[in-house]
């Protein structure tokens, strides 16, 4: 069974860094595409940032050159690193492991998702 355990939200002031993990378990992880949402209350969950099996990264124009995203196989985890924080930034931040090789914004392409953890940045 595919488990995603996401960790390091919190709260933080605009203009400040946080990084998320995503430890991964239940298959063969440096196989495939990982991705990182997030959701707004009252909003649909949003692409952030993805990374396909090789290391090729994608971002949302919003986050583009504030957000890292990365991946240590050996570890079976994936990283978020949030820097320039804003208020909007503020949301549930999802980990999913993608059902391809190849990192998608499309939340379809991704069958596994952790429970989710909280990002707030006051402004």
């Amino acid at each position: 069974q595919v488990q995603l355990v996401e960790s390091g939200g919190g709260l933080v002031q605009a203009g400040g860094s946080l990084r998320l993990s995503c430890a991964a378990s239940g298959r063969t992880f440096g196989r495939y595409a990982m991705g990182w949402f997030r959701q707004a209350p009252g909003k649909e969950r949003e692409f952030v940032a993805a990374i396909s099996w090789s290391g090729t990264t994608y971002y949302a124009d919003s986050v583009k050159g504030r957000f890292t995203i990365s991946r240590d196989n050996a570890k079976n985890t994936v990283y978020l690193q949030m820097d320039s924080l804003k208020p909007e930034d503020t949301a549930v931040y999802y980990c999913g492991s993608s059902v391809s090789s190849y990192g998608s914004a499309l939340r379809r392409e991704y069958a596994y998702w952790g429970q989710g953890t909280q990002v707030t940045v006051s402004s």
